[in-house]
């Protein structure tokens, strides 16, 4: 295992690059700490395997350093490494069984017969592959192919990190939750240092202890499921995290007070002490469950319009209209819903301020 540290690292497909725009990876210094559980999330073309290549040594980047435990491997291949990658598609071996399969990295690297085979052993124990030791690949469904490729990066012990870029995207939905429990299952036993790259923020917020957010080539959040939720930093995470996203209102600032439209909203003393001294276009953002709904007048509340209502099963979505602007509530499924007129309520300890995208405080 190994402590990997990205120090100013940047690339570019074409050559002589001249704008931020020209870089599919612009500026990034970031460390995945030795033994880690770590996603690497965002929408398509934001960056996300191009960053896995650089640490697995498939991409030279363009300018920056790679360091592993601070020894620089920046020009090193991924067999110089010591690096397992797991991908979107199942590499195996079909006509071999599954013993030898998982056993295959092992004998590469020469280890000896009965060390290779109590490992095997360990690793299809974890990922419920015993019964199929001396089955043929070929003969196995996907999700166990893949549950094999998996095993296949995971089986040895002496990995500097296991990269998995996509894994269970060819995976049936219903069985995807079964293979992320498997991971964090191994993850916790083994110890291993795994960098997971998906577009699926329910696969990386249920598996990463810690989420790295991208976009545009960028990684604009680092922390827990919890942090990225509770206290986004970038206008992108609170947009992307949640379901529904984060509710976002033009406004302007004064005192401890935001205008939205002709509507004043409270705000902490902090936040609108912060908002005072930032520059930029304002916006207030609260996330849909912590946004109160009621059906009558109450102190604090503004008027709005119920649009729709989107039950859920556990929790409903409400649409409505304030200022001119959607707003989304989710409240529980047994929460009443008033009939066309409502007041929402903000409170001040959950509603923040976004200066140019940025968190304000």
């Amino acid at each position: 295992m190994a402590r990997i540290e990205f120090d100013r690292i940047a690339h570019a497909y074409q050559p002589n690059p001249e704008r931020p725009a020209d870089y599919a990876l612009k500026e990034i210094n970031t460390v995945w700490q030795d033994g880690g559980a770590y996603a690497l999330l965002g929408p398509s073309g934001c960056g996300k395997t191009t960053l896995l290549n650089v640490i697995s040594g498939l991409l030279r980047p363009s300018r920056g350093r790679v360091l592993y435990d601070g020894r620089e491997v920046t020009a090193l291949p991924p067999e110089k490494r010591n690096i397992a990658q797991v991908f979107q598609f199942p590499v195996l071996y079909d006509t071999m069984s599954v013993f030898d399969n998982l056993a295959f990295p092992l004998k590469n690297r020469g280890y000896r017969r009965q060390d290779a085979e109590a490992r095997v052993r360990e690793v299809a124990e974890m990922l419920d592959l015993t019964p199929d030791l001396n089955r043929k690949a070929a003969g196995l469904s996907a999700d166990a192919k893949q549950k094999i490729s998996l095993g296949r990066g995971l089986v040895r012990s002496d990995v500097a990190a296991v990269l998995f870029d996509e894994p269970l995207t060819v995976i049936d939905p219903h069985l995807k939750w079964h293979l992320r429990r498997k991971l964090k299952e191994v993850h916790e036993q083994l110890k291993l240092t795994l960098i997971y790259v998906t577009h699926d923020q329910v696969e990386a917020l249920t598996f990463a202890e810690q989420v790295m957010l991208m976009v545009d080539g960028e990684i604009v959040q680092v922390g827990t499921p919890q942090t990225l939720f509770e206290n986004p930093t970038h206008k992108f995470v609170g947009y992307f995290i949640g379901s529904p996203g984060m509710n976002f209102l033009p406004c302007t600032i004064t005192g401890e007070t935001a205008t939205v439209g002709q509507t004043a909203i409270a705000v902490s003393p902090q936040t609108a002490s912060a908002a005072a001294t930032r520059p930029g276009k304002l916006e207030l953002g609260i996330r849909p469950v912590h946004l109160e709904l009621h059906d009558r007048a109450i102190a604090g509340g503004v008027p709005a319009t119920i649009k729709t209502v989107e039950d859920q099963g556990s929790f409903k979505v409400i649409t409505t209209r304030f200022e001119g602007y959607t707003v989304n509530i989710r409240i529980p499924e047994d929460h009443p819903v008033p009939a066309g007129r409502a007041w929402l309520r903000f409170p001040p300890e959950h509603t923040k301020l976004f200066a140019d995208e940025r968190l304000v405080g």
